[in-house]
C-alpha cells in the first residue's frame, strides 16, 4: 500500500465511517493548505501556523464547502451530505454546530476523494475554494 497514493476501491471506502473519512480528509485539507501557504512564500513558522489555523477551522471550512457546492457531482454531494449529517461526539467551543457539521462534510469529501486517488479533483476543488486569494 502506498499511503501517499492510495487507490482504494469504492467498496473499501464505503466500509469506512463518515468520521473515518473526515479524519483522513482533515489531514488532506490541512496538508494542502500548508503547501499552499509555503508555495506563496510564507516561511516564518509562526506565520505559517497562524495562517493555517485561519483556513483549517470549522468556520472557514464551512465557507469553503459553500464555495464548491455548485461544482459537486451527485456522488460527491451525497458524500458531503452524509458527512455533514453524521452525528459528531463533540464540537469545539469556538464553533457553531452548523459550521462544524459543514466542515465535517467537507473533510469527509476530501477523505473520500483522497482514498480513491483522485488528486486532480481534490486540486480542482481546493483551487476553487482559494480562487479569490490566488
Amino acid at each position: 500500500m502506498d499511503y501517499f497514493n492510495p487507490q482504494l476501491d469504492i467498496g473499501e471506502i464505503n466500509n469506512l465511517s463518515m468520521l473515518g473519512l473526515a479524519h483522513v480528509g482533515d489531514a488532506v485539507y490541512e496538508l494542502m493548505t500548508r503547501t499552499l501557504l509555503c508555495a506563496e512564500g510564507h516561511a516564518q513558522a509562526n506565520d505559517l501556523h497562524h495562517r493555517t489555523v485561519e483556513y483549517v477551522n470549522a468556520s472557514s471550512q464551512a465557507k469553503a464547502a459553500d464555495r464548491i457546492q455548485n461544482l459537486l457531482t451527485d456522488e460527491e454531494m451525497r458524500v458531503y451530505k452524509r458527512g455533514r449529517n453524521t452525528r459528531v461526539h463533540s464540537v469545539p467551543h469556538h464553533a457553531q454546530i452548523s459550521e462544524y457539521h459543514a466542515a465535517t462534510g467537507l473533510e469527509a469529501l476530501f477523505g473520500y476523494l483522497f482514498l480513491q486517488g483522485r488528486k486532480d479533483r481534490l486540486n480542482e476543488l481546493f483551487l476553487e475554494i482559494h480562487r479569490e486569494e490566488l
